[in-house]
C-alpha cells in the first residue's frame, strides 16, 4: 500500500509503482490522502507521471498540523483494516508520512520509509519531527545519500533495516527529462535560456514570518531589475502575500511573472533552462544538482548535505544582503556550474527498492544494511 499526499510524494511514488509492476510479484494499492488537493498540485502529477490512479482518496485537505495528521489517521485506518496490506510504504516527510506510518505499525503492518535518514538538525521544522518519528518506527529504511545512513546508525537504528539505494525523485527526473524539453512553457511565457531565475517558496519559516518574507521580497526587487523572475506561487505563500503589504510590492515588480502552480514537466523545463533557482524546497536542491543549475536555498540548514558537498546548491541566510551577495557571486561565476551525479543517483533507485522488498518478503537478505559496488562494473548490487 503506497501512500502519497503532497506534491513531492507524487514524483517518488511514480518510479516505485513502475518498478513494482515490472517485478511481477507485487500487488500495488495507491492511497492519496488529499493533503494537497488543488488539481495543479495533485491531479496533474498523476496524469503527467503515469502514476496509477489512486485506489482511495482520503480527501483530507488542509488544516493545522494536529488536525490534519489526526484526520489522515482516522481516514487511513479503515483502509488498512479492509485491505490488510503486507507493507505500507510512505515517502518523504510530510504529515501524511507520519500519520499513515503510525496507523500501519499500530495495526501490526510492516512499514517502509523511502527517503529515510535525512536530517536538518532543526527541530523547529515540522518535517524534521516527521522524519525522526517515521524512521524510528519503520521496518525498512531506504536512504538517498550516505549522510542518511550515518544519521540512522547514530540514532541506534538496526543496520539490517537500512539500505542506501539512491534517489527515486531523480529516477523521475531522468525518466521525464526528454518530455520536459518538449514543453512549450518557455515560449508561452516569453522566456529565453538563462535569461531568468526560477523561484519557489512555501516553508512557514519563510512565508509565515512576514519579516523574513519581506527580506526575500526586498532582494527580488533588486534582482528583477536585472533579469526576469518566474515565480509559481504556492497557495500558502499567496495567502500570506495577500494578507500583508507585500502584495502591493510584489505586484509592482514588472519583471516578475507570478504564476499559478505549474505541472511537473513545465517546471522541470523551467528549472533546466534557468540561470539559477531560488527555493526553500528540499527536492529542488536535488533536482538542480542533477541539472547542473545553481541553486540558492533560502534556509539556514538543509537535510540534503550532498547537494552542497557534491552538487550545485548553497545555503543562503534570509536577509536581502546575503541573497543579493550570493546571487551576484553565482552570476559572475556561472560557468563553473555543471551537472553532478551523487552515488546511486542514476535512475535505478526504485528497482533497488523493489528488489530489497522482494528479498525481505522471501526472508533472504542482502549484506545487512548496504548495497555494495561491483568494482568490475561500478554496478549497485
Amino acid at each position: 500500500m503506497c501512500v502519497c499526499g503532497a506534491r513531492p510524494n507524487f514524483m517518488k511514488i511514480a518510479p516505485l509503482a513502475k518498478a513494482f509492476e515490472k517485478a511481477g510479484c507485487f500487488e500495488t494499492f495507491v492511497v492519496h490522502t488529499g493533503q494537497h488537493y488543488d488539481d495543479n498540485m495533485s491531479k496533474l502529477f498523476f496524469e503527467e507521471l503515469g502514476i496509477p490512479r489512486p485506489n482511495v482518496n482520503l480527501e483530507v485537505g488542509s488544516g493545522s498540523h494536529a488536525s490534519q495528521t489526526a484526520e489522515i489517521m482516522k481516514r487511513f485506518e479503515p483502509v488498512v483494516l479492509e485491505h490488510k496490506p503486507d507493507y505500507v510504504l510512505v515517502v518523504g516527510d510530510v504529515n501524511s508520512t507520519i500519520a499513515c506510518g503510525l496507523v500501519a505499525v499500530k495495526l501490526g503492518v510492516k512499514l517502509i520509509h523511502v527517503e529515510a535518514g535525512l536530517r536538518s538538525f532543526d527541530r523547529g521544522m515540522p518535517e524534521e519531527i516527521n522524519r525522526l518519528l517515521t524512521d524510528s518506527i519503520s521496518d525498512l529504511l531506504f536512504v538517498t545519500e550516505q549522510s542518511g545512513v550515518d544519521n540512522l546508525l547514530r540514532e541506534g537504528i538496526d543496520s539490517s533495516k537500512i539500505h542506501l539505494v539512491g534517489n527515486v525523485m531523480i529516477d523521475t527526473l531522468l525518466a521525464n527529462r526528454d518530455k520536459a524539453e518538449k514543453s512549450d512553457v518557455m515560449s508561452r511565457l516569453g522566456l529565453s535560456k538563462h535569461g531568468y531565475a526560477a523561484i519557489t517558496l512555501h516553508r512557514p519559516s519563510n512565508v509565515d514570518d512576514i519579516k523574513k518574507f519581506a527580506e526575500i521580497v526586498t532582494a527580488f526587487e533588486t534582482i528583477e531589475k536585472e533579469m526576469k523572475l518566474v515565480f509559481p506561487i504556492h497557495p500558502r505563500t499567496r495567502a500570506n502575500m495577500k494578507s500583508s503589504a507585500l502584495e502591493r510590492r510584489i505586484e509592482a515588480m514588472k519583471n516578475l511573472l507570478l504564476l499559478e502552480p505549474v505541472g511537473y514537466l513545465d517546471f522541470l523545463c523551467l528549472m533546466s533552462n534557468a540561470a539559477l533557482v531560488m527555493t526553500d524546497s528540499g527536492g529542488i536542491q536535488e533536482e538542480t544538482t542533477i541539472l547542473g543549475v545553481p541553486c540558492m536555498t533560502l534556509r539556514e540548514n538543509t537535510e540534503r548535505p550532498v547537494t552542497i558537498t557534491e552538487g550545485t546548491n548553497r545555503l543562503v541566510h534570509i536577509t536581502a544582503e546575503d541573497i543579493l551577495r550570493n546571487y551576484r557571486d553565482i552570476m559572475n561565476n556561472r560557468s563553473r556550474y555543471s551537472a553532478k551525479t551523487p552515488r546511486f543517483w542514476d535512475g535505478k533507485a526504485a528497482k533497488r527498492i523493489a528488489d530489497a522488498i522482494k528479498n525481505n518478503a522471501n526472508n533472504r537478505c542482502w549484506q545487512p544494511g548496504v548495497f555494495h559496488i561491483d568494482k568490475s562494473s561500478d554496478r549497485a548490487l
